[in-house]
């Protein structure tokens, strides 16, 4: 029985840190972002320039813990790995449930949202398995000879890298955003027909000879004259729906909004996307103008938003020479909407038909002909890529769950 609950405990931590490290890893800037909230929130504002650095180990970390636990490489490092990364994170999630300092730990990415509570109470069968599991590490049996196991931790430990440095040089292999491709921003902002709303009780606060008491609008002394009213609140008692996207935005520098001309725009319209310039890559704007010459003369809308201030936007112009106009935005709809800085959209009718990285924006004769066949053909080829990765995954875990070996060590304890 100590066995099986031993197996149980290893694949449990394995497939939590290699799905937790690999959702992160393929956003390593949202995973920055991320950081970068913790250090605000805890007051060590020094550490934010090296925010992306601490997104790449992270990832890496914990893809690396999961990795070697399911293959059953280097079993010290990996159980002693698991244990200290619970023994350091349950706590720290217990004090972000209390204090919630962060709206959500982002534990998992953007892929699953839990709060900070639902993180805490996650963490606590996680930290019990690797409890469980440090003291029984010697029923762990390695799978390979000892003689091979460092080649192939190194192996796992460069594979552990590869989604943070693949998402930070092309955009996400998985886009759990609102704004990933196929989406329709009207649409997403719309409330359903029949959509619940948020429901909310009032509180109304009256004193009466230096006591003051709560009442509801149903009991209130309204009658009573010798109850002064103090004051009222409203709690929300039922959460209604949300839209996915609630804060896009788009405004000209006399804050007049331009996001229904775009939207509704007749065509296509190239969105430019810089949340700051003075962190942007500078090289890739010679294209972006290019291609802003490109699209006035095909008739495509073409605009780039930024939450740079105008007079930072009107010496970046004059140093680049760029010749498109600028929109303002919120900074953090920026780093929503694309993990590129400048990354491009393309949408038609408000749906977003095309997203890229700076270092993979599309010639300006990429805009000649039939766009949308293009952008389903980019699309395709993203997701064989994805599958097969799929795939291979599948493949390597279908050889490790019907090990004949794992199951009769298995069997030999029950």
């Amino acid at each position: 029985m100590v066995q099986f609950v031993t197996w149980v405990s290893r694949y449990l931590l394995a497939f939590t840190f290699i799905f937790s490290g690999f959702v992160k890893g393929i956003d390593p800037l949202g995973s920055a972002y991320k950081f970068g909230d913790y250090f605000m929130a805890f007051g060590l504002d020094f550490l934010e320039p090296f925010a992306l650095q601490f997104s790449f180990i992270l990832c890496a970390a914990e893809l690396f813990i999961g990795l070697l636990l399911l293959f059953r490489v280097k079993n010290l490092v990996a159980v002693w790995g698991a244990f200290l990364f619970m023994l350091m994170f349950t706590p720290l999630t217990f004090i972000l449930a209390i204090y919630d300092p962060v709206s959500d730990c982002g534990c998992f990415g953007d892929a699953i949202i839990l709060t900070n509570w639902e993180t805490f109470f996650k963490n606590l069968p996680l930290f019990a398995a690797s409890i469980f599991m440090l003291i029984h590490r010697k029923r762990i049996d390695p799978t390979f000879p000892k003689v091979y196991s460092h080649v192939i931790a190194g192996g796992l430990l460069i594979i552990s890298f590869i989604p943070s440095f693949h998402g930070y040089n092309n955009l996400p292999l998985i886009d759990f955003r609102p704004y990933s491709i196929g989406t329709n921003i009207q649409e997403a902002m719309s409330f359903p027909k029949g959509a619940p709303l948020d429901e909310y009780k009032t509180i109304l606060y009256y004193q009466k000879d230096g006591v003051e008491k709560e009442f509801t609008q149903d009991n209130f002394p309204w009658q009573d004259s010798t109850w002064q009213f103090v004051d009222s609140k409203s709690v929300l008692i039922q959460k209604g729906y949300t839209p996915p996207i609630t804060d896009f935005s788009l405004t000209n520098f006399d804050g007049w909004s331009q996001t229904d001309s775009i939207l509704n725009y007749e065509g296509y319209f190239i969105l430019a996307v810089s949340h700051r310039l003075d962190k942007t890559n500078e090289e890739s704007f010679a294209q972006l103008n290019e291609l802003y010459f490109k699209a006035r003369e095909l008739g495509i809308g073409f605009a780039c938003i930024t939450a740079s201030p105008p007079y930072e936007i009107d010496d970046f112009t004059s140093k680049t020479g760029v010749a498109f106009p600028f929109l303002l935005a919120d900074e953090i709809l920026l780093k929503t909407v694309v993990r590129s800085n400048p990354g491009v959209i393309l949408l038609k009718h408000g749906a977003i038909i095309g997203k890229w990285h700076y270092k993979n924006i599309p010639e300006s004769n990429y805009f000649e002909g039939d766009i949308l066949s293009k952008s389903i053909t980019n699309q395709q080829g993203n997701r064989t890529m994805l599958w097969m990765c799929i795939m291979i995954l599948v493949l390597a875990l279908g050889k490790i769950l019907i090990a004949p070996f794992s199951i009769a060590k298995i069997d030999k304890h029950l």
